[in-house]
This record gives C-alpha cells, sequence and structure tokens, in this order.
C-alpha cells in the first residue's frame, strides 16, 4: 500500500457567498459541487478543484456562520499549497493580487521551490508554489472557462504545512504507519527555530508532500473561519482503504473506520499533534451525480440524504453559484 499523493484540504469559511466569490473570480478555480457538510446538514459544504475536480485539485470549505476568527498556531495544518505552472506565473500573480486589493508577500525560495504567501479576505494562509522543476505527481488540468489564462493557472495542490510543537511523534505517524519518506529539509522563517523538515509519498513532487515545522514559541492554534479543519491522502481504491483501516487499527490508533463520502470513500484519525488526517478514495468522483458540463450548478445530495432534500433547502441560506 502506498498514498498517492495529497487529495484535498477542507478549511472553514463563515461566508459561503464571498467564499465562492473570492476562489472562482480571483483564483480561478471551478466550483465542482455544492453540498452539505455530511456531519451537519444545515451549512454548506464547497468544493473547488480543476475541470473535474480530480483528486490532488481540490480545496474545500464548510461554512459556519457564527465562527470565530481562526487564532494561529501550533497542532494545526498551517498554510495550505496550490499549484502554479512556472515561475513566471507568480509574477503575473504577485500582480493579479495586488489589482484585487490582496496582501501578499516576496516571491521566496522554499525547499527549492519559488513560492509566493497571501491570505484570503478571512485570513486563509495560502501558498502558490511554482511548478517549474515538478518531478512528480502531475498537477490537473485548470478550468478552461475561468478567470486566469492557462499559462498561470492553478493546477492543484502543492505541500500541507503543519506546525506542531514536537515534530518526533508526527513524524513517526508519517513515516512510519503512512510509508511517507523524508526527502529532506529547509530553514525556518522564523530565526531560532528548528529546520522545517520535508516528508513524500508516492511519486513525489510538491502534490505529494507534507512540510512539518517544529514551533517551541506558539500556543495551540483555535479553528475558526480562516482556518484548516483537515487534510486529505489519496488512496487508490475502496479495497485499499480498508487495509489502511486495519493497519490503523493494528497500530492501536483510534479512528473513524469506514466512511461512505458517495463522491469517495474516507478514513479519519488524529495525528499525536491533534491535526486531523483523511484517507480518501480517488473515485467514485464528482461527475457520479451530475454531469461534467453542469458540476457546481445545483444543490447536490448523495442518496442517502434526497429524502430530506426539502428540510436542507429550508435550512440553507440561497447561495448564487453561477459562473
Amino acid at each position: 500500500m502506498e498514498l498517492k499523493g495529497l487529495h484535498h484540504v477542507s478549511a472553514i469559511t463563515a461566508n459561503a457567498q464571498e467564499n465562492f466569490k473570492f476562489y472562482t473570480e480571483v483564483l480561478g478555480l471551478r466550483l465542482v459541487k455544492k453540498t452539505v457538510n455530511q456531519d451537519d446538514i444545515s451549512v454548506y459544504h464547497l468544493f473547488y478543484g480543476d475541470e473535474k475536480g480530480s483528486p490532488g485539485t481540490e480545496v474545500t470549505f464548510f461554512e459556519i456562520p457564527m465562527a470565530g476568527r481562526n487564532r494561529d498556531g501550533n497542532n494545526s495544518i498551517s498554510a495550505l499549497s496550490l499549484r502554479v505552472p512556472t515561475d513566471a506565473a507568480l509574477d503575473y500573480w504577485q500582480v493579479r493580487l495586488g489589482q484585487y486589493g490582496i496582501k501578499h508577500g516576496e516571491i521566496t525560495d522554499r525547499g527549492g521551490r519559488l513560492t509566493l504567501f497571501f491570505r484570503d479576505p478571512e485570513g486563509q494562509r495560502l501558498i502558490l508554489v511554482s511548478d517549474e522543476n515538478n518531478q512528480g505527481v502531475a498537477g490537473g488540468r485548470p478550468w478552461t472557462k475561468g478567470p486566469v489564462p492557462a499559462e498561470y493557472a492553478i493546477a492543484g495542490l502543492g505541500p500541507a504545512h503543519l506546525t506542531v510543537e514536537n515534530a518526533g511523534p508526527t513524524a513517526a505517524v508519517l513515516e512510519q504507519l503512512l510509508g511517507f519518506r523524508r526527502r529532506g529539509a529547509y530553514p525556518s522563517a522564523v530565526p531560532g527555530q528548528p529546520d522545517v523538515i520535508v516528508f513524500e509519498t508516492g511519486e513525489g513532487g510538491s502534490g505529494a508532500e507534507v512540510h512539518v515545522e517544529e514551533r517551541n514559541d506558539l500556543p495551540p492554534e483555535h479553528l475558526g473561519r480562516g482556518g484548516v479543519h483537515h487534510v486529505a491522502f489519496r488512496v487508490d481504491n475502496e479495497e485499499e482503504l480498508k487495509q489502511w483501516i486495519e493497519q490503523l487499527r493494528s497500530a492501536n490508533l483510534p479512528n473513524s473506520g469506514f466512511v461512505d463520502r458517495f463522491y469517495f470513500r474516507s478514513l479519519y484519525f488524529r495525528e499525536p499533534g491533534g491535526i486531523l488526517f483523511e484517507l480518501a478514495t480517488d473515485g467514485p468522483g464528482f461527475d457520479t451525480d451530475e454531469p461534467a458540463d453542469r458540476l457546481g450548478e445545483s444543490l447536490a445530495l448523495p442518496p442517502f440524504l434526497e429524502p430530506k432534500r426539502s428540510q436542507i433547502e429550508e435550512m440553507l441560506k440561497p447561495l448564487d453559484t453561477r459562473q
């Protein structure tokens, strides 16, 4: 068994309409599924990605309207990355973000790749990563009807950044349980702190990496709007997912067991620092209940929630997702 890379990252928003506007109109992602949080059907769950929502390209958001602002800190997914094709694309994005009044950092080398840090309007920490020299997992195919030219468009997820008080236990789960390989390290942006450790899985490359930063100067993170809820890693199929469940049970690691999300099958557990990990299958996919050319246009519900459609629609605030 081997994890293939990143599957999706799920975060928190307090305003689904503004979130949709930013991620589609500014970042140029496609809304590939408008559905509800299956664990709380009173709120939206929005999925953005490439032209078909390929595994490894998905950024998702739970809408929690009353969520307070995220308080950054330890034991967290402290940034999510988005891949762009070339170094030159970062120059384009510097200009584009400035045009929309989005504050951003300078283009900076992180672990051998050029990157650009910025925050979305709710404070979500985002890093654009150049794929110019990427040798690993291929990116997706950007949505051709989006506002960003294809030569600059976001092609998928880059490394997930974890910040923990003690890197040892997290590294042990990544290497000994999940089969990640330690690829190297690069200096922390904070003087006096240990190097950021780079782990990779599958074919490697930016779409299959986790970067772990140890910080002894931070309080625990308090999750809210602008924070990341969990990171998911790719499993090839359902049979393999069941093998992972048995492996976690053999290691006496508490976990959710098999969870059917309809668009994929999942397993959830927390690593020693308390960060929520998910293992998710590549299929069945988002075109299971909508044609590929109409993804995200209407409220999609898995079959087990269809009997509650009227109740669900009454609870949800109308959301205009015309693209």
